[in-house]
């Protein structure tokens, strides 16, 4: 039997059958209510192109300042359209720029228009209703009307049509629902097209098409997506994120008030991923998006610093952005009859939002100049003057305080390790100073490379983890809610990958334009987050072969024990539980188990899941037999 020590290149002798001693009489802290969470960043299209349910790529045409990308001529037999940018058309003060499109010839028979790809393709399902809207307008003399489809790539096959309004000179709003039959295909080899029957010119923007959504929300959220999301039972959702809430340079930061309010004036900006956000995503989606799942926002506020060395000097130059943070808080928190909050009540929420953290920036360990120290003491001094039962994140754990009201509650822990590099590190908090501040792990993720998930090599690799790196996920997940009372919070990140467009791996959930899929870490997390108790017990192993984490419910008397086996033999695990009257003899065990290299995928999305079995002669001291390679969860029943 090879103990992880041994899978590491550790020479070591063979050891006896593991011991697991828990300590049921007296807990050794109380499980952080909302330890398990969610972080979220727009990556690997985790938003346009994945949750949000845009159909259309480039709908309001500013993803390229010359060229309409995403967008080409169409036209049938005799028919003929060219189109272009155009500049002299715009559709409001935001939105600058139009599509002009030229329509040469075109008949019934024979029309003509413009067609969109998607995000790489759009998405065809069998009796499905599809709600389109675009604005329009057309020269004067032109009288018809503009037909919406969705056709096949060589457009031989027509999936659904309709017929909208006619067009007027004047810039209007359309709105159409295009439903396919029965017999449709289910696939994304298909393009939409808005399409005329005679000659003239006409204008586009914000051109939408969405399927249907979570709830029938209007620009809203694919519904398959955020269900895997609800499923992992998240408490918190931490976001914009990220390098997405910093931007590459101060004018492309996440600036949320452009993102708020009716989408036809969102002009949308720059992600450091190398692609245009729309920002239809924009802080009440998210805000929305929180409610979906039952979890609490963990707002990031734009504290002066962006990716590639910009920074705003603490005092006056940051006093303008110190006060952006308070107008974001209130929009989210605030009474509706505050200013911001009734801005939020105006988008449709009139009940503030519950908000109990705020982090001040990203990652502000890059920040060369060294200015952190004093833009966090002037965020936190503005941010409790204001809001004083607020708790405040420090991205920077050398932060030194200075002056009253500038101590951190917790500070932000980010790790990307090798699955080796988990495991010998999973005891990472077992000697945290308990009178220092609390730490939110607020993103981590184990890969199984040996390069950083940053790395361009990594894209020769399936986008999602396989099982090994599950394993090295599940052991620093047991040390980081084995030590539950000083890590409040933790999250894994990235969230959601694009199979298609993906700019880092691994990622936590895979996704194209038809369907989804979890990976094995995201089944590992799941029965993580959805199986804690509100105490920490302790529990000891006497050598390396199995992780553990030992929590109880204490309303329902229920023992949650988490086992992690990195090793490719079975455990014959020794269990004594001290300080319980009694357990029942039966037990449940939820068990994710599978060749290290194992993964789920497109193709094959259930290839690694958990399985549910029944655990019989169970007793205060009994043997549990670990599978190899596997994730557990057993459920003991205390008498």
């Amino acid at each position: 039997m090879l103990s992880v020590a041994a899978a590491l290149g550790i020479v070591v002798q063979a050891s006896a059958a593991p011991t697991l001693v828990i300590d049921a009489a007296k807990p050794a802290g109380k499980v952080s209510p909302t330890l398990y969470g969610l972080m979220t960043e727009e990556i690997n299209y985790s938003y346009d192109g994945g949750l949000y349910a845009e159909l259309i790529r480039n709908r309001a045409f500013l993803d390229n300042s010359k060229d309409p990308v995403h967008w080409t001529a169409f036209q049938q037999g005799n028919g003929a359209a060219t189109i272009a940018l155009d500049s002299d058309q715009p559709l409001n003060d935001v939105i600058k720029t139009s599509l002009r499109v030229n329509i040469t010839a075109a008949s019934a028979h024979a029309p003509a228009g413009v067609a969109n790809d998607g995000y790489w393709g759009i998405p065809v399902k069998p009796s499905t209703a599809y709600h389109v809207s675009f604005m329009a307008k057309a020269a004067r003399g032109f009288s018809g009307h503009v037909t919406v489809s969705i056709v096949s790539d060589d457009g031989a096959t027509v999936y659904a049509k309709t017929r909208g309004s006619r067009l007027s000179s004047d810039w209007k709003s359309y709105s159409v629902t295009l439903k396919t039959g029965k017999d449709a295909p289910a696939t994304a080899k298909a393009k939409f097209v808005l399409s005329v029957d005679q000659p003239g010119t006409l204008w586009l923007s914000l051109v939408s098409l969405f399927p249907p959504t979570w709830e029938n929300q209007p620009n809203g959220f694919r519904p398959d997506i955020l269900q895997k999301l609800i499923d992992l039972n998240p408490k918190f959702l931490r976001f914009p994120g990220g390098n997405y809430l910093e931007g590459d340079t101060v004018e492309t930061r996440f600036d949320w008030k452009k993102t708020i309010g009716p989408i036809d004036h969102r002009i949308g900006h720059p992600s450091p991923w190398g692609y245009r956000s729309t920002d239809g995503m924009g802080l009440m989606e998210f805000l929305r998006w929180c409610e979906d799942m039952n979890a609490e926002p963990v707002l990031a506020v734009y504290a002066g610093y962006s990716l590639k060395g910009q920074h705003v000097n603490p005092g006056p130059d940051l006093q303008p952005f110190v006060q952006d943070a308070l107008d974001e808080i209130e929009y989210v928190a605030g009474p509706a009859n505050s200013k911001w909050g009734a801005e939020r009540a105006k988008d449709g929420h009139a009940k503030p939002f519950p908000l109990h953290y705020i982090e001040i920036g990203n990652e502000d360990w890059f920040d060369k100049s060294g200015s952190y120290d004093a833009r966090f003491v002037q965020f936190s001094q503005a941010i409790r003057a204001k809001y004083p039962n607020l708790k405040l994140i420090s991205t920077y754990d050398s932060y030194r305080p200075h002056g009253p009201n500038a101590k951190p509650d917790l500070f932000d822990d980010h790790y990307y390790r090798t699955v080796d590099e988990f495991l010998k590190d999973a005891g990472h908090y077992d000697k945290y100073d308990r009178s220092a501040p609390k730490i939110f792990v607020g993103e981590w993720a184990a890969h199984e490379s040996s390069f950083p998930p940053w790395d361009r090599r990594s894209g020769a690799l399936p986008p999602t983890p396989n099982m090994r790196a599950a394993l090295g996920d599940a052991a620093w997940m047991a040390g980081l809610e084995r030590n539950s009372d000083v890590v409040v919070m933790h999250c894994y990140a990235p969230l959601l990958v694009n199979i298609n467009g993906r700019q880092w791996r691994p990622d936590l959930i895979g996704y194209d334009s038809m369907t989804s899929y979890g990976s094995p870490s995201y089944y590992a997390f799941r029965m993580f987050s959805t199986h804690v108790g509100d105490e920490i017990l302790k529990g000891t192993v006497d050598n390396d072969s199995v992780f553990a984490s030992v929590t109880r419910d204490t309303k329902k008397g229920i023992i949650y024990v988490k086992l992690v086996n990195p090793t490719a033999d079975s455990q014959q695990l020794q269990i004594r539980i001290d300080g319980v009257d009694g357990l029942k003899g039966t037990a449940e065990a939820e068990t994710l188990a599978a060749d290290p290299e194992a993964t789920n995928s497109i193709s094959e999305p259930t290839k690694v899941v958990p399985v549910d079995t029944r655990v019989s002669d169970v007793k205060p001291s009994f043997t549990y037999t670990v599978a190899p390679s596997s994730v557990t969860v057993l459920q003991l029943h205390a008498k």
